[in-house]
Parts: C-alpha cells; structure tokens; sequence
C-alpha cells in the first residue's frame, strides 16, 4: 500500500513538472488581463521621528482589490515587468490601545517583476482616503488618509492564480484637514490571494 501511494505521489509530482516549465509570465500579465485580490494585514505603530505622546496602536486590516493591467509587460531585461492599477475598499480595525476604525477606498498601484518565472517579487502603492473613528494624540477627526508603500511577492500556485505576502510601511494622517494631525506611522504585514483574467 505504501508503495502504491508513493508511485502515486511520484506520478503526481512528474505530472505537474511540464505546467511549472510551461509556465509564461507574459501570457498571465498581458495587457488588459483583470485582477481580483483579497488581502489581510496586521501592523504595529513605530513612529519615523520619537514622539513623547506615541499611542502604541495595533490594528488588522482587509481589502477586496479590483485592477487591471492596462500595458504590455516591460522589455526592460532583469527588470522586466508589468504595472497593475486598481481600487480597493479598505477596512482597518485598531485593537490597541482603543478599539476604532478606518474604511475607505484606496487606488493601488503594483509594478511586477517577471523574470523569476511562477516567484514575481513586486513594489507597490496604495493611497487610500475614508472616514475614521479615531481619537488619539497623533490624530482626531472623522476623514483621514492612509498611506503604504513596500514589497513583497508573489508565487504562482496555477498559471491564474498566485498566493502573495509583502511588508508595507503605514502613513496615516488627515493632510490637515482638522486641528489634530501629527499623524504616525506603522510597519504592517500582508497576505492575499489573487485571481488573473484574461
């Protein structure tokens, strides 16, 4: 029997090998291919400068991406790659030191590198404007924005569909839009999956 599910397992891994060395990044990433991604997050708040007043927040976070790819990938050699733009509701929930949110909605922008074939590290940036409940010494208004930049990367599972994880630096302020807008900062974690149409 244990012979039989080894044979098995052996025949299944040799079956996927010629759909791994098939694989074509371009083909997955051409131009007009559309982009479904949902994504969890958790940060922590670590200010640039040492605020006296810092308020410790931790928060989760979850988004539902919509985007596109609206150019041919790059012929740029190493950094050969593809843009994705999309919008994404998004929905922050602080559980430190007090319990408050932010939900609005975030333009995305993710730049893909290609030559790594079904392992595609990327950079990306998402602003995201929406109200909030939060009241703190770093910010107290009922708008704010929110801001993240960082890498990350993605692995292909099946030729549409990639499991992806990344770090994201956090700026969250109301562009003094209100009295109280020091506004801080957080280094954040992501993870999501993502489906390509094309």
């Amino acid at each position: 029997m244990t012979a039989r599910l080894g044979t098995l397992a052996l025949l299944l891994v040799l079956g996927m090998a010629a759909p791994v060395a098939a694989y074509d990044a371009k083909q997955t990433f051409k131009k007009g291919a559309v982009v479904i991604s949902t994504e969890a997050g958790y940060g922590e708040q670590e200010n640039i400068a040492d605020h006296r007043l810092q308020s410790g927040f931790e928060f989760w976070n979850a988004g539902v991406r919509f985007s596109m790819l609206p150019f041919e990938p790059t012929p740029w050699g190493p950094l050969s790659g593809s843009f994705e733009i999309g919008l994404e509701p998004f929905y922050q929930r602080y559980t430190e030191p007090t319990s408050a949110f932010f939900g609005g909605v975030g333009a995305v922008f993710r730049y893909h590198f290609l030559e790594l074939g079904r392992v595609v590290p990327y950079v990306e940036l998402f602003a995201a404007a929406g109200g909030t409940d939060l009241e703190s010494n770093e910010i107290d208004s009922a708008f704010s924005f929110l801001l993240q930049t960082g890498p990350g990367v993605s692995v292909f599972v099946t030729d549409t569909a990639a499991v992806y994880a990344g770090y994201r630096f956090q700026h969250v302020s109301n562009g003094n839009t209100d009295i109280r807008n020091r506004g801080f900062e957080a280094h954040t974690g992501v993870v999501g999956v993502s489906l390509f149409f094309r």
